[in-house]
């Protein structure tokens, strides 16, 4: 964390001494990238004497653009750090003459450290709060539509098809296509966008599909309201807010039995009979 610090502070300071030209050289960039010889191009420009100086500003640029989202980020957190401050340590530092200790800037770095922490988890504890406070509304309402059952677990599905046959059971594959949607009907993922099923074992996936899915039989489709607690709860997952109730229209396109152990045991003593 300490490196990550020191690469920040400078990465922001270097932003702010060449933003007036970054722009002027992202003009230049532009114009030679519609040559043949982009490099060729660039290194005779009038902002750069050699390749060197050419690499370290493209360096200074890709660390500055890192550090502005990096900056952003953490005035959604409540830290805001002066960029003034920031620029005189960089030069001070240069120049030898720091007006503080390497100690105290360790400390002063640790402290900083602390506030990001704490600031993050208090805005992922909020975060969470909210999102459960809607998921149960949302929850409560659909409910009350017809058809809608729910579980012990707080699982809520609506049969919208019943399908044939028996339902998948723990040991089986399952073959399907699905929509995923947050609350306010964001969809995350679909696999008839995809235009491809997902086949997947009924023990791998989240516990809300795998108790949904077995209220619903081959060639049927269910809807299902999955809690937090049955999907990925306080997990980061791309795409889905921390502590999302999520909401899947599922087809079940068919049902795959593994094999027993027995019965694997017994064509494994097959296939070695055949080489007596």
């Amino acid at each position: 964390m300490k490196s990550l610090f020191k690469v920040t502070t400078l990465a922001t300071i270097i932003s702010i001494m060449l933003h007036a030209k970054l722009t002027a050289a992202s003009t230049e960039l532009t114009r030679a990238s519609d040559t043949k010889d982009t490099v060729s191009q660039i290194s005779k420009n009038t902002f750069f004497k050699n390749e060197d100086q050419q690499s370290a500003y493209a360096l200074g640029a890709s660390l500055a653009r890192y550090m502005n989202n990096s900056l952003e980020e953490q005035k959604k957190l409540g830290i805001k750090l002066d960029k003034q401050q920031l620029l005189e340590g960089v030069q001070d530092m240069f120049a030898g003459k720091s007006k503080l200790s390497e100690q105290r800037i360790e400390q002063i770095l640790h402290g900083l450290e602390s506030r990001v922490k704490g600031a993050t988890q208090e805005k992922m504890e909020k975060e969470a709060k909210e999102n459960a406070d809607k998921g149960i509304a949302f929850a409560n309402k659909f409910a009350k539509e017809s058809g809608v059952k729910k579980t012990e677990s707080g699982l809520l599905y609506k049969i919208e098809k019943e399908g044939s046959g028996d339902p998948p059971q723990d040991d089986t594959t399952v073959v399907v296509h699905y929509k995923g949607m947050l609350i306010n009907g964001t969809e995350f993922d679909n696999s008839y966008t995809r235009g491809q099923p997902l086949s997947l074992h009924l023990q791998g996936i989240i516990p809300g599909w795998t108790e949904g899915l077995k209220h619903v039989k081959k060639g049927g489709k269910i809807k299902l309201v999955i809690p937090p607690q049955l999907a990925y709860g306080k997990n980061n997952v791309p795409g889905i807010p921390i502590n999302s109730t999520l909401v899947f229209d599922i087809e079940l396109l068919d049902i795959k039995t593994s094999p027993k152990k027995d019965d694997k045991a017994r064509a494994l003593v097959t296939e070695m009979n055949k080489f007596k």
